[in-house]
């Protein structure tokens, strides 16, 4: 029996079990444009290749040290199914791996994406990949390569999974890792945009099922729409933050995602140090009230579910803390003294109204 017999008259192609190979080619013609604005010199290959090329400049470094990260957005992405709108969640694929590598004082020099979906739509692959790219380019690092799998029967049609991969470097001699850290230290936290991408589990099971709000509800308190407030994209704090390196000790820093404030700084402190924070030393973003008061949910349980309006966490000594602040201010980022570094076991314990 001949091939044709089993299959009909006309034999099946890639494209009749789900995946299409044109549409595949017409998104990455899409999506050069915005990833070759990431481009920096020392990328040595263009887009399509089997691998990404990037020639590392030793001159700028006494002892190298490559520091990679890896992360996804996790279920944000249900948020931007829901509002049908793709072009910043990219950002956040980027934020979660480039301010991971930044808190161990590496400048992140190129990013690579994987990206799964149920159906190839070029103009929404497009549009993340312009997210991805508008990430890179605010964390002054390059898109050099990525994946995009077009898999069907996995993921329903509509639907997709992002993830990110970043390398930086930084000299050896020049590593955070927090083994510095001292009592009497000072704590400085730079302020989130919102949410960013973590506890999104919880946040739609308040914002979406116990209050009954739609995306589209626009909500007095956070001055927009549910769905515009959940989308914010992360804040990438890379360009704020390493020409302060050069300047002043920093001790540690952390990254504040998934586990909040609770969870994240003490990965960076030593034993015997604990940090004590005054959470009324910085304004407490609405959605985070709006949050806790929909879902009566405990404030313990928030401070270690999201990040409570600070995004990132500076360790320095004392009597650097103010010029920072001033450093930071004049370069139009808004930070805040909040708190302390104290003896104790490796924890964080809040004292809302205490001056810090």
């Amino acid at each position: 029996m001949s091939d044709s017999k089993l299959t009909g008259e006309k034999g099946l192609t890639y494209a009749d079990a789900g995946v299409d190979i044109d549409a595949g080619a017409e998104a990455v013609e899409l999506m050069k444009q915005h990833v070759k604005r990431t481009f920096r010199p020392e990328v040595l290959t263009e887009l399509g290749g089997f691998g990404g090329l990037f020639s590392l400049n030793t001159t700028r470094y006494k002892n190298p040290v490559l520091v990679s990260g890896t992360d996804g957005v996790g279920t944000k992405l249900m948020v931007a199914f829901k509002m049908d709108k793709h072009d910043t969640i990219g950002i956040d694929a980027v934020a979660m791996c480039a301010n991971d590598i930044l808190v161990q004082g590496a400048e992140p020099l190129f990013f690579l994406d994987y990206l799964a979906v149920g159906r190839l739509v070029p103009e929404k692959v497009a549009d993340i990949v312009k997210g991805i790219a508008e990430g890179c380019r605010q964390a002054g690092c390059a898109l050099i390569g990525g994946e995009t799998a077009e898999m069907p029967g996995f993921y329903p049609p509509d639907e997709y999974d992002v993830a990110g991969f970043v390398v930086g470097v930084v000299d050896r001699d020049k590593i955070i890792n927090g083994s510095r850290i001292g009592v009497g230290d000072a704590v400085i936290g730079l302020p989130s945009s919102g949410l960013h991408s973590n506890g999104y589990s919880l946040a739609r099971k308040v914002l979406l099922e116990v209050s009954g709000y739609q995306m589209d509800t626009y909500v007095e308190e956070l001055g927009r729409t549910v769905g515009e407030e959940m989308l914010e994209p992360t804040r990438i704090y890379v360009r704020q933050l390493l020409p302060l390196m050069e300047k002043y000790e920093i001790r540690g820093m952390a990254h504040i995602t998934g586990g909040g404030l609770t969870e994240n700084i003490p990965r960076i402190l030593p034993q015997g140090k604990k940090v004590v924070l005054d959470p009324k030393s910085w304004p407490e973003k609405p959605v985070f009230k709006l949050i806790q008061h929909i879902g009566r949910v405990e404030t313990a349980e928030m401070n270690k579910t999201f990040n409570m309006g600070i995004g990132m966490v500076i360790v320095v000594p004392r009597d650097q803390a103010a010029s920072m602040l001033e450093d930071l201010e004049a370069n139009g980022e808004k930070a805040y003294l909040i708190g302390r570094v104290e003896e104790g076991k490796s924890e964080v314990e809040f004292r809302p109204g205490e001056v810090v």
